[in-house]
């Protein structure tokens, strides 16, 4: 199994954000505990990652628009127009961001918001590929910049885990514990605002000066607020939406519908302000979704697929370039090496005389004798294209064009 696959021991994305091993980390932090780090306790720096140049990069060349870009100022998100502007004879696009009104708004104190870095920033978008192999989870990521002691949004909690990353300057974090603990996401922090508003006003469990390389991991549902210190503050906020046993039920119930025992009336004049009555009822029809999901294994199967695909959309495969993969294609040899792109996910399915290479929004066919060639493929191994099982090496060759052609392999 290759090193940046789900269930990899060590975990190297994850491990950089921790001062304790990935293991202690799932047994006592994930999802329950606050975890604070120094970054003289890390492996290393975030340079890599992302840095000030970069901001400058994304805000004055790449022409950002909504909702990849948002400012706030004292708690209250601005409105786009104060901010963005069209780009121009032949960008007339009126929500670009525009270098010159965000200098002017982060000139008076608002914080700039550039959000699904995961998307646009192509170190951050390998190392979240690679994290949601780590943790099995959906994985965003935002970047927060805030001028001198200003404070972007009140005291709130997130529906999702974060780690938190200083990249530049430094900033003061109140960490306080949730109020209302695991939340969904559909039970946003103002639904809870007083009680958010008055444990902001308590002795908070962390309150620390994050410096350049310092790393917070925060369950969802903790409380948090920070303020800039002395000069311009940066830092990415890596969000983890986890899938939680809510979510493996609702995948049950959107199956359940197949169940003959769920669909049939209920009783004919049942009595509903009768408590035990409501009571048995609810006994019946968990018994009954019990009985439905567990006797016929391939429920279990199809749950599994859908979470799965939650977490492979959640992230981009390794990115390749169409220009240069028809020119592989068009050059490629037997000795050439090439893999299975970063991050894809396929099936291999049979399919009469042929086999099936089923993957996210496509499938390919191909003869059946390319079944073994696929299934290879599919380990992640480098290999040479003219030794793909199963194949002479011309048949080989000609599977491995076509899957490059396709996007599936690259060039190693």
């Amino acid at each position: 199994m290759r090193g940046d696959e789900r269930g990899s021991a060590d975990r190297p994305a994850l491990a950089r954000l921790l001062a304790v091993a990935p293991a202690d980390f799932a047994t006592d932090y994930w999802g329950s505990r606050a975890l604070f780090a120094r970054a003289a306790t890390l492996s290393g720096g975030f340079a890599d990652l992302f840095t000030a140049d970069a901001v400058d990069e994304l805000v004055t060349r790449r022409g950002l628009r909504t909702p990849f870009v948002r400012m706030a100022n004292e708690g209250s998100v601005l409105n786009p127009t104060r901010f963005t502007a069209p780009g121009g004879y032949g960008a007339e696009i009126a929500d670009q961001v525009s270098a010159d009104k965000v200098l002017d708004e982060f000139a008076g104190g608002a914080t700039l918001v550039l959000q699904g870095l995961h998307r646009t920033w192509a170190p951050l978008a390998e190392f979240t590929r690679q994290l949601v192999a780590d943790l099995g989870h959906p994985v965003q990521v935002n970047a927060y910049i805030t001028p001198a002691s200003a404070r972007g949004f009140d005291p709130h909690y997130d529906v999702h885990d974060v780690f938190v990353i200083q990249i530049a300057g430094e900033k003061t974090w109140r960490i306080h514990p949730p109020v209302h603990p695991n939340p969904l996401r559909s039970q946003p922090w103002d639904d809870h605002r007083a009680a958010v508003e008055r444990e902001a006003q308590n002795e908070p469990a962390i309150e620390e000066a994050f410096r350049p390389g310092d790393v917070l991991y925060l369950p969802r549902g903790w409380i948090h607020s920070a303020t800039a210190l002395g000069g311009t503050s940066i830092h990415l906020t890596i969000g983890v939406a986890a899938l939680t046993r809510h979510d493996v039920l609702r995948e049950v119930l959107a199956r359940a519908e197949t169940a003959d025992t769920l669909r049939g009336a209920l009783p004919l004049g049942i009595d509903f302000s009768d408590p035990a009555v409501v009571a048995a009822l609810v006994g019946d029809a968990v018994a009954d979704l019990a009985r439905f999901s567990t006797a016929d294994p391939g429920q279990a199967t199809l749950v599994a697929r859908r979470l799965a695909r939650r977490v492979r959309d959640s992230t981009r495969p390794e990115p390749i370039a169409p220009l240069a993969a028809v020119n592989s294609a068009a050059s490629l040899h037997e000795a050439t090496t090439v893999s299975l792109r970063h991050g894809l996910d396929g099936t291999v399915v049979a399919a009469g005389s042929l086999v099936a290479l089923v993957l996210p929004g496509k499938t390919i066919t191909l003869p059946a004798e390319a079944r073994d060639a696929l299934t290879a493929v599919l380990t992640g191994d480098t290999v040479r294209a003219g030794d793909l099982p199963g194949l002479d090496a011309a048949s080989a060759l000609v599977v491995a064009r076509r899957l490059v052609r396709e996007g599936v392999l690259v060039v190693r």
